[in-house]
Order: C-alpha cells, then structure tokens, then sequence
C-alpha cells in the first residue's frame, strides 16, 4: 500500500523494497555515477573561472612561482655579471699588453739616448787619439809621463766600449772605411795604408777609417 506522495507505507519493509533497486552493484553505479558528475562540474567551475580570469592561486604555488621567477632573474643577472667581467679582464689585458710595450720602447729609446750622448762625449777626444797614435808612430810614448798618460786615456775609453779598428792589410769594407785613394788593380782590395784609425762603440760607428785601397800581398806560394 502507498501513500499519497507515492511512497510506501513502510519503505524499510524487505518485503517493500525493490530488490534491484538495493543491490550492491546498483549502489556501486549510482555512487561513481554521482562522483563523475562532481568531477564533471569541478571541471566545468575550473574553467570558467580561468575563462574569465578569476582563478585562486594557493599560497603554495604562488610562493614556488616567486622562486621559480627569481632563480630566472638570478640567471640573467649571473650571465650579465659574466660578460661584464669577460670584458673588463679583455680590456685589462690590453692596458697590459700596451703598457709593457711602453715601457719596453721607452727603456730602447733611453738606451739609445745613452748611447749616442756616450758617442758623442768619446768623438770629442778622437783627434786626442790621433795624435796620441802619430806619437806612437814616432816613438815618443816608448816611455815616460806622456805613455803613462796615453794609457789611462786608452783605457778609460775602452771600459766605455770603444773599439778601433782599421789596420794595413785588412779587407775593404765601404761601410767602415774611407777610401781616399785606391791603388789597387781592380782585383781583391785591401786596406794598403791607414791614414787614420776608425773607431766603433758597441755596435754603433763613431767614425769611418781613412785608408788608401791597394792590393793584397802576394803570398810565399805565389811569390814562388
């Protein structure tokens, strides 16, 4: 019997109750039948709301979002901070490079100035040297204050470097030697007279010889 709402008088009555409608597998289709259907509509809310811009952010994720936002700015800070360096070491090697250039060009140059002040201060005693050699050639520094002194003088000037050259026999070489005459047959030349001495310091030639060219002499082979 029923009521008037359509249900049963007593619907806790087994004999009342449908049994298809109270299975177990009935029950299990209707609960995972509702679960889809909430799912369903959690879906549908998740949408709309991201539609429309209204999304809830937990505080979770915003707080892995600011981290993960901030290891991106650190990355870009870190590689401009890298280039940077990279250049100011560039530029830094450079400044390095020109300046030891510099000081190796000026230590060159001063050390020519030196050179040439000294050239110039030993030229000013050569003709001192040639009369001191004219002397020599007559005797006159065999013995005596005069030799001691042409000896001190010669000294002093060869712990200065200087080196004279040009001796009677020695071959013709136009860059050291100035040929006031030539004697010679054409042939193989040589230094036949020395008219005054040349004289070098180090490397660099203070003054040229003044000889007369001539030619070799024969040797003892030749002469027989």
């Amino acid at each position: 019997m029923t009521q008037p709402n359509g249900m049963p008088e007593n619907p806790g009555d087994p004999e009342r109750t449908d049994p298809e409608a109270t299975s177990a597998d009935r029950a299990e289709a209707a609960a995972e039948e509702a679960s889809e259907a909430q799912a369903d509509a959690i879906k549908d809310e998740s949408f709309e709301a991201a539609a429309e811009g209204d999304v809830q952010v937990s505080p979770e994720m915003e707080a892995e979002i600011e981290e993960s936002l901030e290891g991106v700015d650190a990355d870009a800070e870190a590689s401009d901070v890298e280039a940077q360096l990279a250049e100011r070491t560039e530029d830094l090697q450079r400044l390095n490079a020109e300046y030891t250039n510099y000081r190796r060009r000026t230590e060159r140059d001063r050390q020519a100035v030196i050179e040439n002040a000294k050239s110039q201060v030993i030229a000013a005693f050569l003709p001192i040297l040639d009369d001191l050699d004219l002397a020599r050639q007559h005797g006159d520094l065999n013995e005596g204050p005069l030799k001691a002194i042409a000896d001190k003088l010669s000294s002093t000037l060869a712990s200065q470097k200087l080196e004279g050259f040009g001796e009677e026999g020695d071959a013709f070489d136009p860059e050291i030697h100035e040929a006031v005459q030539d004697l010679s047959s054409g042939g193989e030349q040589v230094v036949g007279t020395v008219l005054r001495r040349g004289y070098r310091v180090g490397d660099k030639l203070v003054r040229n010889a003044m000889v007369i060219i001539a030619d070799p002499e024969p040797s003892a082979e030749q002469e027989s």
